[in-house]
C-alpha cells in the first residue's frame, strides 16, 4: 500500500492541533502511522507549524504523496525558510512598508481632490468673469 503524509487530529473538542504523520493510505484518519514529521497548530495566533523537512524529502522520494492541506504546508515551510514557521503571521517590515504605501497614496488622492476642486473653482470663476464682461460690453 502507498504511503500518504497527512494530517492527525488531536487534542480535545473543538480545540484541535494536528500532527503531521506518514501512514499507510488505508488505515484511517487517527489510527496506526508510520513516522511522525511534525505538527501544526491552528489556532495558536498566529498559527504555528513545526515540520521536519528533510525527512518529508525522504518520505517523498520514497514515493508518499502529501495530501491537499499537507502540501501546502510544506510549500509554506519552504518559504519561510526554516522549519518552524508562524502560519499567517505577518513580517513587521513588509506591514510597515504596506501601511507608509497605503498613507502616500491616500495623500496623493486627497492632494489630486484638493488639485481639482481648485481647478474646477478657478474655471467657474473665470466663467463668471467672462459672462460678467460679456454683459457688460452688451450695455
Amino acid at each position: 500500500m502507498p504511503a500518504r503524509i497527512r494530517l492527525r487530529r488531536m487534542g480535545r473538542k473543538k480545540k484541535p492541533h494536528y500532527r503531521v504523520v506518514v501512514a499507510d493510505s488505508a488505515s484511517p484518519r487517527d489510527g496506526r502511522f508510520v513516522e511522525t514529521l511534525g505538527y501544526y497548530k491552528p489556532l495558536s495566533d498566529p498559527a504555528r507549524l513545526v515540520i521536519d523537512l528533510e525527512r518529508v524529502d525522504h518520505w517523498l522520494s520514497e514515493g508518499a504523496s502529501p495530501s491537499g492541506t499537507v502540501k501546502s504546508l510544506i510549500a509554506k515551510a519552504r518559504r519561510g525558510g526554516d522549519a518552524i514557521v508562524a502560519v499567517g503571521a505577518e513580517d513587521p517590515e513588509e506591514a510597515k512598508a504596506k501601511r507608509a504605501e497605503k498613507i502616500t497614496a491616500r495623500r496623493a488622492a486627497e492632494a489630486k481632490a484638493a488639485a481639482e476642486k481648485e481647478a474646477a473653482a478657478k474655471a467657474a470663476e473665470e466663467e463668471a468673469a467672462a459672462k460678467a464682461a460679456e454683459e457688460e460690453a452688451a450695455e
